[in-house]
């Protein structure tokens, strides 16, 4: 992992532990919109590392080129 998923990874999770304790000081209503939030880090998350899987992924099933010799 990158060091940007780490970071994403890392806030998603400290959203939602706030967002447990927003719910238990102030309520489901005033936490929904920071659990939403960690839920968009998640999915972000999510899609950089599918996009880097699937970079992998292709840069292995290419094939070098071979050098012609004159």
């Amino acid at each position: 992992m990158k060091l940007g998923d780490v970071l994403i990874l890392s806030l998603a999770l400290a959203m939602v532990i706030i967002g447990i304790h927003q719910s238990l000081v102030a309520g489901i209503g005033a936490s929904y919109p920071i659990f939403m939030f960690a839920v968009g880090l998640l999915f972000w998350f999510q899609l950089r590392r599918n996009k880097a899987k699937a970079k992998e992924e292709a840069e292995a099933l290419k094939v070098p080129k071979k050098k012609k010799k004159n």
